[in-house]
């Protein structure tokens, strides 16, 4: 794996593969001493077009953790602001011996052509491309879902897929590229993907898309789901009138305190609420957020070890890639794999 770009290039056997090493990472964070010297002389470049607080703080301390040189690229103050373009700020950044590039721009596809490129030789995530996708949050939710369907079912979350499980995605649909990275994710790990929202929020050729539509929230609760993650409604994207009010889209499409009861009237005592974040508390989701069900904290926190994950097996290199690797290898402890390193320089 030389980039991470979308999760509808992941087959089932890589998602796992990086969710496994994101469990490892994880028991790293649980250690007095939360650093492993995996990535110590790589240097990571967070450049984000786009304001973000927990994608990119959880990038850094992801690197961090992996003892990689951290540079974080803000566009405001840059030579972005000016005019620079994304070609001349990739080889910008490939004169400074970038290792990795972490970038988030406002323009679908931004990512693709940074990777596809001439200009720099680093690995790239995509960390939110206008309403493309954003790969890394869809692996954090498949983690965390992961982790609870194991606790379900009483087996260990190494190895295990979603196969049996139902998740509601619910509301702005058509601005979100979390939703899209999710049903693409979710479907391939086995589980079954229902999306609710109005119709003038869900996009264009959505019949298409390996899922389950329904134009009414209620109606797709019946349908007994194990986790309902709710969606921000995306205002700053929106350029015309997509539905009457917030009022009436809060009474319609919003995870509030009756829809919260209901969960425990149907029995659906394990079903969980998600919700990537920020969210805009009163509108697609109220109390949900503080109740026992919520795993929007979480989430947060298995953020860290899932792009823990990422940068070490795209920087370090994985044993069960066919790409020529050399004999580097990198000291790591015992319970965590040693894959043999790869430079991407």
């Amino acid at each position: 794996m030389k980039h991470l770009l979308s999760t509808r290039d992941l087959s089932a056997a890589s998602a796992l593969r990086l969710l496994d090493v994101a469990e490892e990472m994880s028991a790293v964070g649980e250690r007095e001493i939360k650093k492993l010297p995996a990535l110590r002389g790589r240097t990571v470049v967070n450049l984000f077009f786009e304001d973000s607080t927990r994608t990119r703080i959880s990038f850094e301390a992801a690197a961090k953790r992996l003892s990689a040189d951290v540079i974080n690229f803000a566009v405001k103050g840059s030579s972005v602001s000016k005019g620079e373009s994304l070609k001349d700020t990739a080889q910008t950044l490939e004169a400074m011996s970038a290792d990795a590039v972490v970038i988030r721009h406002p323009a679908s596809g931004a990512p693709a052509r940074l990777a596809a490129s001439d200009w720099i030789d680093a690995a790239v995530i995509n960390a939110g491309d206008g309403t493309h996708e954003h790969p890394t949050q869809a692996l954090l939710d498949a983690f965390t879902l992961r982790r609870h369907w194991a606790r379900i079912g009483g087996t260990p979350s190494a190895g295990t897929t979603l196969a049996g499980m139902k998740v509601l995605i619910v509301g702005d649909v058509l601005h979100s590229r979390v939703a899209r990275s999710n049903v693409w994710l979710l479907t391939t790990l086995g589980a079954e993907v229902l999306l609710a929202g109005p119709p003038t929020l869900l996009p264009v050729g959505i019949g298409s898309w390996p899922c389950t539509v329904f134009y009414d929230l209620d109606e797709a609760i019946a349908q007994r789901p194990d986790a309902v993650m709710m969606l921000r409604l995306q205002a700053e994207r929106m350029n015309a009138a997509f539905f009457p009010s917030t009022r009436e889209y809060s009474r319609r499409w919003g995870f509030d305190d009756g829809r919260l009861a209901l969960l425990d009237i149907m029995g659906l005592d394990d079903t969980v609420i998600m919700h990537p974040g920020p969210m805009n508390r009163g509108l697609e989701i109220s109390a949900a957020a503080d109740s026992p069900r919520s795993t929007i904290l979480a989430q947060v926190r298995n953020g860290v070890s899932v792009r823990m994950a990422a940068l070490y097996l795209l920087l370090s290199g994985d044993p069960h890639d066919d790409e020529p690797r050399d004999d580097e290898t990198h000291s790591l402890p015992h319970d965590l794999p040693i894959p043999e390193g790869r430079t991407t320089r």
